[in-house]
């Protein structure tokens, strides 16, 4: 009898510690990872876009903003998942490529 009575005792301190809510983290390591290969891929593009000969400058000023836009976001990820020794640098070479892009726009604007 006495078994029972520790058994259930046992039951039932189970349930209450897993009915009760906990905080959990609603970032996923994954989903980060995923976006920021996704901005990283994005980069890429514009920066092979970037280097086509036959660009406007009007074309090239369209991509500086996107090309800041797409550094930014890889670089907010960056601080959101600062436990990460290998994000500083993607962002400090996301926001090179950005002013990269400014310096573009403006040499062609100014001749």
């Amino acid at each position: 009898m006495r078994t029972l009575r520790t058994s259930l005792l046992a039951l039932v301190v189970g349930l209450a510690v897993a009915g009760c809510s906990k905080h959990v983290d609603t970032r996923v390591a994954g989903d980060d990872d995923a976006a920021l290969d996704a901005a990283s891929s994005r980069l890429e593009e514009l920066e092979s876009r970037a280097h086509e000969d036959d660009l406007s400058c009007g074309d090239r000023c369209a991509l500086a903003p996107q090309t800041c836009a797409a550094a930014e976001h890889l670089c907010a990820l960056a601080e959101r998942n600062a436990d990460r020794d290998d994000l500083p640098p993607r962002c400090t070479q996301a926001r090179e490529q950005c002013a990269n892009a400014n310096d573009e726009c403006s040499r062609c604007k100014n001749g």
